[in-house]
């Protein structure tokens, strides 16, 4: 079943989208995608991803996975790729999902590795080759260990790469030396798409030779990660100084706010919340900031506004 893969490499700033939510925290906010999709689209990015880690997917019923994929194709009306994330623990459940976002018009769908048993290296090969022997759309590798508890080798991502329908992974490890090796070892393999999740390091990583970042912070800025991105691209490093610097500004007084494992979720949402773009509602077991982490990211987003546009 697998699908003829696209060979166009996927290259630039592709958000992982956070997933707007009512407040019973539970249904989606079809509103609040409508607003967040018009304002990522406005702000340049290159792709939409869905149903990542700062999407929350986990957390989300079946019945609102479907939904968001629905309605976030339909808000974005072609104008830009969307891939959706179709991690689970059942390849059953990764399978319907892709099949729904194939009828939505998804572009490729997106896989962590099963996260519960410990996989090695020849089963998670096995694994993600059956996925992508049976997904109706093209497949994104997604190394995530923080959460899975599993690192995708780069020998693995090296055999997974010879899978047609295997067009590119999204490292979230934070390892730029396991970054550097796909580089290396993949740098033969033209039509293979490698894309870093931490923004702190997307520079980086795109003078080092990746196609982009999938950058948490777009969601809030847009405008800035792609900025960035296109500094890095054309090798403007005293722009890239400016802009990277409003980067770690975000990363320092956005995601870090209160002693909360979920403070980078309660962050980004927070932060869209005083944008006046979503609510800042989270699917259980987390929750949104209270009202004194609040008053403090209010204060610090209105600061890195007038910092944004003085270098924008």
């Amino acid at each position: 079943m697998a699908s003829h893969a696209n060979t166009q490499v996927v290259n630039g700033i592709i958000p992982p989208m956070v997933t707007p939510l009512l407040s019973d925290n539970l249904s989606l906010d079809s509103n609040g995608v409508k607003n967040l999709v018009e304002h990522l689209v406005l702000g340049g990015v290159h792709g939409i991803f869905i149903l990542g880690t700062t999407g929350e997917s986990t957390s989300l019923s079946y019945k609102t996975r479907a939904q968001l994929i629905v309605e976030t194709v339909e808000a974005v009306q072609n104008r830009i790729p969307v891939y959706v994330g179709i991690t689970d623990t059942s390849i059953e459940e990764s399978l319907q999902l892709a099949a729904i976002a194939k009828n939505a018009g998804a572009a490729a769908a997106v896989a962590a590795p099963p996260y519960y048993y410990g996989l090695g290296q020849e089963e998670l090969y096995k694994y993600y080759w059956s996925l992508a022997e049976q997904s109706p759309l093209p497949l994104f590798l997604y190394n995530m260990p923080s959460h899975t508890k599993i690192n995708i080798d780069a020998k693995t991502v090296v055999r997974l790469a010879e899978h047609s329908n295997i067009i590119g992974l999204k490292d979230s490890s934070a390892n730029a030396v396991y970054f550097q090796s796909l580089i290396h070892l993949l740098k033969a393999k033209e039509n293979f798409s490698l894309l870093v999740g931490p923004e702190e390091i997307t520079a980086e990583i795109v003078l080092m030779g990746g196609n982009g970042g999938v950058n948490g912070g777009a969601n809030m800025f847009p405008k800035l990660y792609v900025a960035l991105y296109n500094a890095a691209v054309a090798r403007d490093f005293d722009r890239i100084a400016a802009l990277q610097h409003l980067v770690m500004t975000i990363s320092t007084k956005v995601y870090t706010l209160g002693s909360f494992g979920s403070s980078y979720l309660k962050g980004v949402k927070g932060a869209l919340q005083a944008l006046g773009i979503i609510e800042a509602n989270i699917a259980p077991p987390f929750s949104k900031f209270e009202e004194k982490e609040m008053t403090a990211l209010i204060a610090n987003i209105k600061q890195i506004e007038t910092e944004i546009a003085k270098v924008l």
